[in-house]
């Protein structure tokens, strides 16, 4: 059985991440966080689970970002 299809738009992207509209969209602006997978008049979808896997790859562990190290 094939795997549904998990989209976003910038407010869902938003809740994933944690941070504002705004800075979604300076996130997707890197090189290196996933190409939207269309765009339509009210902006841009993306894939949850490449936002989910860019999330494991960027973030720090809490513990980490709160003691500064890593």
């Amino acid at each position: 059985m094939e795997k549904a299809l998990r989209l976003a738009g910038a407010h869902e992207v938003r809740d994933l991440l944690g941070v504002s509209r705004q800075r979604v969209y300076q996130l997707a602006a890197r090189a290196d966080f996933p190409d939207p997978v269309a765009i339509l008049a009210q902006g841009k979808v993306w894939s949850i689970d490449e936002i989910e896997q860019w999330l494991a790859d960027h973030r720090r562990p809490r513990a980490e970002a709160l003691l500064g190290v890593g």
